[in-house]
Order: C-alpha cells, then structure tokens, then sequence
C-alpha cells in the first residue's frame, strides 16, 4: 500500500487491512501485516476462514435476491476486494457502510461510477446516526438486509445488540439479517489473540453460539440454521474450509 492518508497513523494495526491481508490483499501496511501473522501464529487456518466467509457471503447475498430483496445494506463493509456485494447483486440496491477513512477512500474510488450503489461512511455503534445517514439511502417501508459479516464481533455486548435491535426495528417484515461471527476456538490461546487486537483499531469480543443466536431474536433463520460457513447451503458436498469450525454464520428473515 502507499503513503496513509492525512490523519491515518500506518504504525496502528487495522482490522480491516488485517483481514485485507488474511484475503491475500494488497491494501495493508508493515503493522497490519504484522498483528496478521501474530494471529496466524496462535490460529494457522484463519486465512481459509476469511476465504470461508467470503464465499458464504456470495452464496447468502445470492439466497436474498432469490428471495426477493432488492435492498442490501453491508456493514462493516471493509477493504474492497474481489466478488463484493454489487457484483454479487447487481439488480440491488447496495449501500456499503464502514467508519474507517481509509476504506471509504477506496470503495468511494471503486464505485466512482457505480449505479444504484453508496458508500457510507457512518460507526454502526451509533445507530441512531447510522439509520438517520440510511434513511435518504434505503426505503425502510420495503424490505432491506443487513450484512454483518466478521463485524459483531469488533462491537462491545451493549453495542452490538443494541445495534441489531434498533435495526430490526426499522426495517419492514420480510428483511433479512445475516451475520458471520467469531467464536471462542482454543481457549488457551485466545487471550493473546485478544491482546493482539487491543493493540489495533477495534478490540475482539468473542461470543458464544448461545449468545450469536440472541442477534436472531424476532427473526426467522433460514434453513440450515447457525452453523460453520461452508455448510451454509455449499455450493458442492465439501468445500474450502469445510474443517474451519471458529465461527457461525446465519441467515434470517424478519417475520
């Protein structure tokens, strides 16, 4: 990557650059890739994670349109990369939202010429100023989904679950809600993964899968449930990743 942008401090580990790297991107500096590979250290196979939650992300964004929604929403969108939502979805409307400068930089840069798609530059630990930057964007009187890929887990308890209720809230019957989520892998190992992301942009809070499944109350999780990404409706009987069990993922529709 080049030069940081004016007030971006390149010696702070970022979370979505981390993850840009984790993807094998290129829009990442020394220090991200440095916490990266500390975190491969303690957990090997989190770059087949991150590859895990990309594809699931395509398979779920195409179950929405199948479904009928024409509005998505992907929050805590990150570093552009390849088969983003509007590629996956171009007869939807797509607003991606994140709070970090420099990836609204690049996704404003990418989308530079996109119809019927935005990039929002908005800390989804405010919802209430994040639904009220929505409001000119999403018509919340039609069904819309929210994508929280890899995202919840970077928000604290009160944060995060105020945050999906005030969002279910506001959407109309028949919106979705779909979530990836870290779970707790190797217990004596992830306190000094936990440390790793302290030092960085956002902090890691892990949950359980009693408590992800707390994110889906007042919706209805399509089938096959909470489970590991590759087995969320794989495109073939065994897929990349298919061992990697450190996180859910679900699909839901508001009733």
């Amino acid at each position: 990557m080049a030069g940081a942008p004016e007030g971006v401090d390149p010696n702070v580990p970022n979370v979505a650059r981390m993850y840009d790297y984790f993807l094998d991107g290129k829009d990442n500096f020394a220090a991200d890739r440095a916490a990266a590979e500390q975190i491969l250290q303690k957990f090997p196979h989190t770059k087949e994670g991150a590859r895990a939650n990309r594809d699931f992300l395509r398979r779920a964004v195409r179950h929405l349109v199948d479904s009928g929604v024409r509005q998505i929403v992907d929050l805590g969108a990150g570093l552009p990369t390849q088969g983003n939502t509007h590629e996956i979805a171009p007869e939807a409307r797509v607003v991606y939202v994140d709070y970090d400068s420099v990836v609204c930089v690049h996704g404003r840069a990418l989308l530079a010429r996109k119809e019927n798609v935005d990039f929002l530059q908005a800390d989804v630990r405010e919802p209430d100023a994040l639904l009220g930057k929505l409001g000119g964007l999403v018509d919340f009187d039609q069904p819309v989904a929210f994508l929280m890929l890899a995202l919840l887990h970077f928000v604290s308890d009160d944060d995060a679950y105020d945050l999906v209720a005030k969002l279910r809230a506001a959407s109309a019957p028949g919106s979705y809600l779909v979530i990836s989520h870290a779970v707790d892998p190797t217990p004596d190992e992830t306190p000094q993964a936990l440390e790793i992301y302290k030092k960085s942009t956002a902090a890691l809070n892990l949950r359980t899968r009693e408590q992800i499944e707390r994110f889906f109350e007042g919706y209805e999780l399509a089938e096959p449930g909470l489970t590991f990404p590759a087995r969320w409706r794989p495109d073939q009987e065994m897929m990349l990743g298919d061992h990697i069990t450190f996180g859910y993922v679900g699909v839901a529709r508001k009733l």
